[in-house]
């Protein structure tokens, strides 16, 4: 009975918050801002009137679809609640019109959406563009389609982003051409557009319980999506269902995040140099100062770039990040690729595809391209520290005849599992040194705590001999796979059962006490068929 009074209860109290919410509509050639509006009929004009309106919970922004907003759109110091966030989206004037987005373009601004110190804001089904031409804003250095930041020592949450169209961000005019050394800095010096940025730079501050949802980001000169906290101060983030392509740096960078859920996406052509204003180097993905990350069934194709430029790649200070039913394919840089001071990383269930391509020397390459990399780098000013209790397992690789499987793994690495696997290497193999500012160690002396048992290899020498570990029981055979060399998941299922069926179960490396995010020894392949506690090799279930 106190059950059903108190749920009545919060029910009016929703009632009459929602009562009080008001709608406000927006078109840039019917509108007014001297106009009430609250109605089609009496709407306003500029993006600018918005900073007036004392926005409260329930509160929603209509913006006519089909039509151009000039400008930037600003949500400062405003808060929803989790039942009734401020909205903004697209609204129809038009029923029959065939653009349901209304479209801001913000060239010459800093941003088409500003989200600043605010809680329980909802973006949605907007398209957004601002391609240089020049900058009005007296201030900044890049430009974005959606910037939500916090400064200030305050907890921000429960932003949501969602089926946003963002397309050719860049903050340079059109023409511009990068000098040939910025590609070679860490991140890139110079002025340029991304497409979704969290950033939190005051450690006593957070931005909590983000989804970017369903989004769209084309052509922007830097990264996709980027977030970038300090002390692990974004979290709680969910990016699920986006398509990021032909960006000019990565597809989507993380650094000081936790609890971190990436999933479904697809990055397409990170690195791209389709436009002389992009940096021209980029991973599909990568992670810097992260714990516990997530990162399953995505796909990572034709990343570019003379360094890193893997699928996705782990870079150092990380703990706790998994990826898992991911199809990387085309990568420049690589397929696995783990950095130093990172500890219990796993690379598990995934499907590479000619990944690691690239040769140092080439076309300005200062990397080689590698199939498999652990390399001690954590720093400039640091010593070698390789990755601690690295899981490799369950992976199914494909190198094509035309180029080399190269592999590096820095002695300095500590707790080292691959087992599982299936490397179909048509060509040869080599040892290379990993090549982080400076070559690592010779691949000599050993490695603790190494379990590298049961992996089938096309060929004997699949795995080079003079490598640092290798397989103390190789099985070597043809897995028989439906198209070896295709481009879909179905096409690396095993024909010969006989040879895949005897994997071995996965167990903690020697003196490891944390194990992996989810446990060791998922319930389901790549395909979501379940395991049923038999043991395989490769990453998809026989026939």
């Amino acid at each position: 009975m106190k059950t059903r009074i108190l749920i009545n209860i919060l029910l009016l109290v929703w009632v009459f918050t929602k009562a009080k919410a008001t709608d406000y509509y927006f078109h840039p050639s019917l509108g007014n801002d001297t106009n009430t509006g609250k109605s089609p009929e009496q709407p306003f004009q500029s993006l600018s009137k918005i900073k007036s309106l004392n926005l409260q919970a329930g509160d929603a922004i209509y913006l006519a679809a089909g039509e151009v907003f000039k400008g930037t759109l600003i949500i400062e110091n405003c808060s929803g609640k989790p039942a009734l966030p401020i909205r903004v989206e697209s609204f129809s004037w038009n029923k029959n019109a065939s653009n349901t987005q209304a479209i801001i373009d913000a060239e010459g601004f800093n941003n088409c959406i500003l989200i600043e110190n605010s809680n329980f804001i909802h973006i949605k089904n907007l398209s957004l563009t601002a391609n240089g031409s020049g900058q009005l804003e007296k201030t900044g250095t890049m430009r974005v389609g959606v910037l939500v930041n916090n400064a200030t020592a305050n907890k921000n949450e429960g932003i949501i982003i969602e089926d946003l169209t963002i397309k050719d961000i860049y903050f340079e005019p059109k023409g511009t051409v990068r000098n040939a050394d910025e590609v070679k800095t860490a991140n890139g010096t110079q002025k340029y557009g991304w497409g979704i940025r969290l950033i939190c730079p005051n450690a006593k501050g957070s931005i909590e319980h983000v989804k970017i949802l369903n989004c769209t980001v084309e052509n922007v000169s830097h990264t996709g999506i980027k977030l970038t906290g300090v002390s692990q101060n974004i979290r709680n983030i969910t990016i699920k269902g986006n398509k990021v392509w032909h960006v000019g740096g990565p597809g989507m960078q993380m650094s000081e995040v936790r609890l971190v859920h990436v999933q479904k996406n697809e990055i397409k052509f990170s690195g791209s140099k389709n436009d002389s204003r992009n940096w021209g180097r980029g991973s599909g993905l990568w992670t810097w100062g992260a714990s516990n990350v997530l990162i399953e069934h995505n796909s990572f194709m034709n990343a570019n770039g003379p360094g890193d430029s893997a699928g996705a790649h782990i870079d150092y200070n990380c703990d706790n990040v998994v990826l898992q039913y991911n199809f990387s394919a085309n990568n420049a840089g690589g397929f696995c690729e783990i950095l130093g001071n990172n500890y219990n990383c796993a690379y598990r269930y995934n499907i590479s595809v000619n990944d690691g391509y690239r040769i140092k020397g080439e076309n300005g390459a200062f990397q080689e391209g590698k199939v498999f990399w652990l390399s001690g780098y954590q720093g400039n000013e640091k010593p070698r520290k390789g990755p601690i209790n690295t899981y490799f397992y369950n992976n199914t690789i494909f190198v094509s005849y035309e180029q080399a499987s190269k592999i590096a793994i820095d002695n300095t690495s500590k707790g080292v599992l691959i087992a599982n696997n299936i490397f179909y290497i048509l060509g040869k193999s080599q040892t290379v040194l990993g090549d982080q500012t400076k070559p690592d160690s010779k691949n000599e002396g050993s490695i603790e705590q190494t379990f590298f048992y049961n992996n089938l290899y096309l060929k004997a020498e699949n795995w080079p001999s003079d490598a640092i570990i290798t397989d103390k029981r190789p099985i070597i055979g043809n897995p028989d796979f439906r198209n070896a060399g295709g481009l879909t998941p179905e096409d690396y299922i095993p024909k010969n059962k006989s040879l895949v069926t005897n994997g071995i179960l996965i167990k903690p490396i020697e003196e490891d006490w944390i194990g992996l995010l989810n446990g060791l020894n998922p319930e389901k392949d790549f395909l979501g068929n379940h395991i049923n506690g038999k043991p395989f090799i490769g990453a998809i279930k026989a026939d």
